[in-house]
């Protein structure tokens, strides 16, 4: 008879052998599902490596690819083919890829040229001078027309002639008449012709194109004639635009028979300037407008009806303008008194609106060097007095040496 322990031995041996294969296929069921986790993300770098691979030889292609000329078009043939100025300088019949949309192959086009057969491999877009490209005005002044004061009847004419035809052009389709196409605003340094022009930009839904005249002048022959040509395209391309070129008075002086190669390339450029404002090819809602302290120098072409129509004085302020640009421009200071803006006014005959805006100016520095932290009306009295002194020490000066 056997003992008793060695009946129950058995029993507890199978459970123990269960339990340890149970175990052994959980833990080999988990390995297999870590294993086939990792083929999985294995084989997505391998996809995602593979695409990097395919990345890089396009783009290590693409650099080996070899460089294209300059060319443009000068005529295009019947036969398809095309007749190009390259850059190295003479003309070529060449042949067009087959990838490239023949219908914007027309003359005067900017090509892609292969450099080995010349034949056009793309078209390119038009090309603009950096100058004339940022003389775009992207972010519109906040000069508004009830920041200018003492000049109401010139901006209800330049608004007449550069607002209302680019906002209700309609009234001038029912009264039959064509709206002026440019307006020259004249008069002494000072007075706010720049700041007109600002408001004007302010106040229309319209591309504003600035450029100062001294910017036209350039060293080599033709470069000046082609700025303003490819300024009118720009203005064309995103009408309804408004140019404003600023101190005309440096290409638009008279022409005179005995000039210097200099003053010759300038003339070249006022021609130009004159052909794009009234040439064959109309401006539509294209509007110009000037600026110049000298119009005494200024071209007659460049002033006859049908390019400036309306010539826009803009004088120094009189007394009630004077006393209009006192209250703009101290509307904003720490004034904690009442100020006798007649009185102040009356003190400053034939100050300008720049003047009258450095005499508040100064009296605010005034109050700053007295650390304080409002402007009194003892601050303007000295702030007139200097301001005004100071203008008259320039013009004895300007006599002086005139």
């Amino acid at each position: 008879m056997s003992e008793p322990g060695t009946a129950t031995a058995a029993p507890t041996d199978n459970f123990d052998r269960l339990n340890f294969l149970e175990l052994r296929n959980s833990q080999l069921t988990e390995a297999i599902k870590r294993v086939e986790s990792e083929r999985h993300y294995m084989e997505a770098e391998i996809l995602r490596l593979q695409r990097e691979v395919k990345r890089l030889k396009t783009e290590l292609d693409r650099l080996r690819y070899p460089p294209l000329i300059v060319g443009s078009v000068r005529d295009v043939l019947t036969d398809g083919r095309v007749v190009v100025k390259s850059s190295t300088g003479p003309d070529f019949v060449v042949n067009s890829a087959e990838t490239v949309d023949h219908e914007k192959i027309t003359i005067g086009s900017r090509v892609a040229l292969n450099k080995q057969t010349l034949a056009v491999m793309g078209v390119l877009p038009a090309s603009l001078d950096p100058l004339v490209a940022a003389s775009e005005v992207v972010d519109k002044p906040s000069v508004t027309y009830t920041e200018i004061g003492g000049l109401g009847e010139q901006i209800q004419e330049i608004r007449e002639a550069v607002e209302y035809p680019l906002t209700r052009s309609e009234l001038y389709r029912k009264i039959g008449v064509d709206p002026p196409k440019g307006v020259l605003l004249i008069g002494p340094p000072g007075t706010g012709k720049t700041m007109v022009a600002k408001a004007v930009a302010h106040h229309t839904h319209a591309t504003f194109v600035r450029l100062v005249g001294s910017e036209l002048v350039q060293k080599y022959i033709g470069e000046g004639a082609r700025l303003v040509r490819e300024l009118f395209q720009l203005a064309r391309e995103k009408s309804p635009s408004i140019i404003f070129i600023d101190e005309i008075d440096s290409i638009g002086a008279k022409r005179l028979e005995v000039a210097t190669s200099g003053d010759r390339e300038v003339q070249r450029t006022l021609m130009q300037l004159l052909a794009e404002m009234d040439g064959f090819e109309p401006l539509s809602n294209v509007k110009i407008i000037a600026a110049t302290n000298r119009p005494d120098i200024l071209d007659e072409a460049l002033l006859r009806p049908g390019r400036f129509d309306r010539i826009i004085e803009v004088p120094v302020p009189n007394f009630l303008g004077r006393v209009e640009i006192f209250k703009i421009h101290s509307k904003g200071m720490a004034i904690r008194e009442t100020l006798e803006f007649e009185t102040m006014a009356a003190r400053c005959d034939g100050a300008t609106g720049a003047d009258i805006k450095a005499i508040c100016t100064e009296a605010g520095m005034w109050a700053i060097r007295e650390e304080r932290d409002h402007v009194t009306a003892g601050d303007f009295e000295r702030a007139i007095e200097k301001v005004v002194g100071e203008e008259e020490v320039r013009k004895e000066s300007v006599t002086m040496f005139a």
